[in-house]
């Protein structure tokens, strides 16, 4: 159990090494700051960040947003893709908004939400609208999904609808909801960050995004970079430690 843990750990460190290495021998190529800092000047920045407190402020001010879109979008996602899932009528009227929603590009929801909403309240709409069609389609799709069978089972013993729902399709659609939960956290941080960088609220990391592209600073560009990406993942972590334990990270 321990050798296998240890071998775990080395590869992982491996790779992490591989693809720091490989960070690093572009920088050198193209031997230019402005156009890609190297991994030890991005961490330079990266730790100046941290160390500032007022950093955290930023930091949860967006988690707080991007947490609350996901949830939203999980609530009414799962609200309605039941209900669609269970009803072949109600899924045909709703799911042509749920296709509009999805292909329409991230920066008109955006712009349209700057003009509708406060500028704190736009990242909270853009990564609602763009989760909400990942997690309807996945619960829509695992209820119809439902073992026809087991139904068939339910009537024979006279089950009652509710009875049904309970027993049966809650259990079906769980791994829908799971992997369609841990598919949209990361399209949340990016809807997120890319509605902070547009509406720029007070404490944000889109805001210091924009700050470090109209500055020319490219460490502080990939630092903040680096803290959304880690954000997402340990938001990932912790539902899979949570509440989707049969769903792994790889």
């Amino acid at each position: 159990m321990k050798a296998s843990i240890i071998k775990n750990s080395l590869k992982k460190l491996f790779i992490i090494l591989f693809w720091l290495s490989l960070w690093e021998i572009f920088a050198l190529i193209i031997n230019k700051e402005i156009y890609l800092p190297s991994p030890l000047s991005t961490l330079k920045t990266l730790i100046e960040i941290l160390l500032d407190k007022s950093s955290y402020i930023v930091i949860l001010s967006s988690s707080v947003r991007t947490i609350l879109g996901l949830v939203l979008s999980c609530i009414l996602g799962i609200i309605l893709g039941f209900a669609c899932g269970l009803n072949d009528f109600l899924y045909d009227l709703i799911n042509p908004l749920v296709i509009v929603i999805r292909s329409t590009p991230i920066v008109s929801i955006i712009i349209l939400a700057i003009i509708w909403l406060k500028s704190s309240n736009v990242p909270i709409f853009a990564s609602f609208l763009m989760c909400f069609p990942v997690i309807f389609t996945n619960v829509a799709t695992g209820i119809k999904n439902t073992d026809k069978k087991i139904l068939e089972m339910c009537k024979v013993y006279k089950l009652n609808k509710f009875g049904i729902i309970k027993s049966v399709y809650f259990y079906s659609v769980l791994p829908y909801i799971h992997s369609a939960i841990i598919s949209s956290i990361g399209i949340a941080w990016k809807a997120s960050s890319a509605a902070e960088v547009l509406s720029m609220p007070k404490y944000s990391i889109g805001k210091y995004l924009f700050y470090a592209k109209t500055n020319l600073e490219p460490t502080a560009l990939f630092s903040w970079t680096i803290i959304i990406i880690a954000l997402s993942y340990i938001l990932e972590a912790v539902f899979v430690k949570t509440g989707g334990k049969n769903v792994k990270i790889k």
